[in-house]
């Protein structure tokens, strides 16, 4: 099999046109990834060092998520394919996904990301159970706190009543006993 990588004299690496098997394969690897996905994040990195990319995928491996970089026809050709509703937003750019299996875990881990590498990442919008979402709403679920923080924040405005309750009821009887 021939290598779709040369290298020019400066030792950049350039990816050579794909084989019309080679993007068939590519794009039903991505409409399964698609499909696999509770989310997915549609990544704009343009300059976004190595370095910075390898920990951004290192951050996302943590919250169960991924990172891979696609070709723009590829992906929208497997989008397509994948029968999710709304408007797909506008892909300009250099464009990776993030997904995961977890409905937040990937916008999560590319909004904290982008916090501290803003002009070299941004999110351009996404997919949320099965519907396209712009950038506004991708950030909007990013910032959906994580599933222990609703228990607990469920927790104290159960206890919150009663503890006033229980307050009220012990300042009558003081009066009471005075």
């Amino acid at each position: 099999m021939q290598s779709n990588y040369t290298y020019t004299t400066n030792e950049q690496l350039i990816l050579m046109a794909l084989k019309k098997e080679d993007k068939v394969k590519i794009q039903g690897e991505l409409a399964t990834t698609i499909d696999g996905a509770q989310s997915v994040v549609f990544v704009n990195f343009k300059g976004l060092t190595v370095f910075d990319a390898t920990n951004l995928r290192k951050n996302l491996r943590a919250d169960s998520a991924s990172y891979k970089v696609v070709k723009k026809t590829l992906l929208k050709r497997a989008l397509d394919a994948a029968s999710i509703e709304g408007e797909m937003p506008d892909l300009t750019g250099e464009v990776a996904i993030a997904y995961s299996a977890d409905p937040i875990a990937a916008a999560r881990g590319v909004y904290n990301f982008q916090k501290e590498h803003k002009k070299s990442i941004s999110i351009l919008g996404g997919v949320f159970q099965g519907k396209y979402m712009d950038k506004s709403a991708m950030e909007g679920v990013a910032t959906i706190p994580s599933r222990e923080v609703l228990l607990s924040q469920i927790a104290f405005l159960l206890k919150s009543p009663m503890q006033r309750l229980a307050i009220a009821v012990n300042a009558v009887a003081a009066k009471k006993t005075n």
